[in-house]
């Protein structure tokens, strides 16, 4: 399991970012101030950190300039209030490999996460994603399951595709409103349900073992269930 350190010190947001990178299935550890971080920073523990600026006892940039002294290349993404262009180009010259300003979406958190996460591991972006008999493909559009064409509309394929990316791992209805239909508030519709629901007809009806499924009052989830 992937392991991010979050260094942030306003907790409400710590709380979200921790439980949001629980539910997409990174391990996470979280301190409230510099000194710590930075300690914990330079364990090698950690594949990713994410920085807030201003933090008690030591702030984020001055943690990135020692990791970065200390020739540690953990990735880190600045997650901070600092919104000018010089403030952020000052951060990716401090180290930084990324930069979020405040307020943030999770989704985009966690894409800008996954991202920087493959590319350093040098990971080649595959052109397939597949779970068991299902698969799609990520240049024609294609889906197949059990060797039968499925079509989909494209909004059903970016929420198959969003299920697939994170199958086995439950994704809230927010976290598919932000990701498939890029909406950061709640419409106060049913669009999600209505979606699954029809993209769950196209891809489990005539098959034995349905691999969408509702997880009663967290979301959804594509997986096998024994």
């Amino acid at each position: 399991m992937m392991k991010i350190l979050l260094i942030e010190d306003d907790q409400v947001i710590a709380d979200l970012i921790c439980k949001g990178m629980r539910e997409a299935g990174y391990g996470i550890d979280h301190t409230d101030d510099g000194v710590t971080g930075l300690s914990h920073a330079l364990s090698g523990c950690y594949d990713l950190a994410v920085v807030d600026l201003m933090l008690p006892k030591l702030d984020g940039l001055s943690i990135i300039d020692l990791v970065r002294r200390r020739k540690v290349n953990l990735p880190i993404i600045i997650l901070s209030a600092k919104r000018s262009v010089d403030e952020r180009i000052s951060g990716l010259h401090h180290g930084g490999d990324d930069y979020l300003t405040k307020p943030f979406s999770f989704s985009e958190l966690l894409a800008r996460v996954e991202a920087l996460l493959r590319r350093s591991s040098n990971v080649v972006e595959p052109t397939t994603i597949a779970y068991r008999d299902l698969e799609i493909d990520l240049l024609s559009r294609g889906v197949v399951r059990g060797g039968k064409k499925i079509d989909l509309q494209p909004k059903e394929f970016s929420l198959l595709e969003y299920l697939l990316r994170n199958q086995g791992h439950v994704v809230s209805k927010t976290m598919i409103m932000e990701r498939v239909w890029d909406y950061h508030f709640d419409p106060g519709t049913n669009v999600v349900e209505a979606r699954v629901s029809k993209l769950r007809e196209k891809i489990d009806k005539g098959f034995d073992s349905p691999l969408i499924h509702t997880v009663r009052g967290l979301g959804y989830v594509l997986k096998e269930q024994h």
